[in-house]
């Protein structure tokens, strides 16, 4: 089932001699529990087009499909919700709310489109992360790879049905960050969601179903690459 569907994106920045095409008509589609990695040197444009994807930014030219949703298509509020309760996100710098606990910072997407949690799915959720222990701990009080965990259970918390990485191990050493690719692949496998992670480093294209390259603001598919 197809879940993502770029079409004919295109963005510039600039104008004359410093005008830099970020993309140039970058055409693709995901479906529904895969798992893709989008690699390419720093300025190619990857960057870019995950921000684009989550509607963080606009795009000059194309559309962004979302379950078939054109998320251009939207206004900002509406597109601020449809992003909150659609997409899960994971950045390399963590984003955690320094003055909340782990549980916390995990259930705040749901408080605020004012629901109430799920009990279950929270206990799910820390316990896949391996949290259970530190779920009244606040961000300070963690290393570096157990933020990176709490992140990606505020971005698997309310079941999106794409969830963006942006360079998710850029900080970590070696074993956070086979953990946080480990816990990636889960959200892709276990829960069915689709996955699109950006990366500077090759090694981690193996735990991918598809890996894409971006030079020049092109995108290419270099095919396979899971474990």
């Amino acid at each position: 089932m197809e879940i993502l569907k770029v079409e004919n994106l295109s963005k510039t920045y600039g104008t004359g001699e410093a005008r830099v095409e970020a993309l140039r008509d970058v055409s693709f589609s995901m479906d529904r529990g895969e798992f893709g990695a989008v690699v390419g040197v720093s300025g190619s444009g990857k960057s870019t087009l995950l921000n684009c994807i989550g509607g963080l930014d606009t795009a000059d030219s194309g559309k962004v499909f979302l379950n078939g949703k054109d998320i251009f298509a939207m206004g900002e509020d509406e597109r601020t919700i449809f992003r909150r309760q659609s997409i899960g996100f994971v950045f390399q710098s963590f984003h955690l709310i320094p003055e909340l606990n782990v549980e916390q910072n995990i259930i705040f997407p749901i408080l605020l489109d004012y629901k109430k949690p799920d009990k279950d799915r929270v206990e799910e959720i820390l316990e896949v992360l391996g949290l259970e222990n530190r779920r009244r701990h606040l961000p300070g009080q963690l290393s570096g790879g157990q933020q990176q965990r709490a992140a990606i259970g505020r971005a698997l918390i309310t079941r999106p049905a794409l969830v963006l990485a942006d360079e998710p191990t850029g900080n970590l050493d070696s074993q956070s960050s086979r953990d946080v690719m480990d816990l990636l692949c889960r959200a892709a496998r276990h829960y069915q969601q689709t996955v699109l992670m950006i990366t500077h480093n090759m090694n981690l294209t193996t735990w991918a179903d598809r890996v894409f390259q971006v030079a020049d603001g092109r995108l290419g598919e270099l095919g396979g690459g899971r474990k």
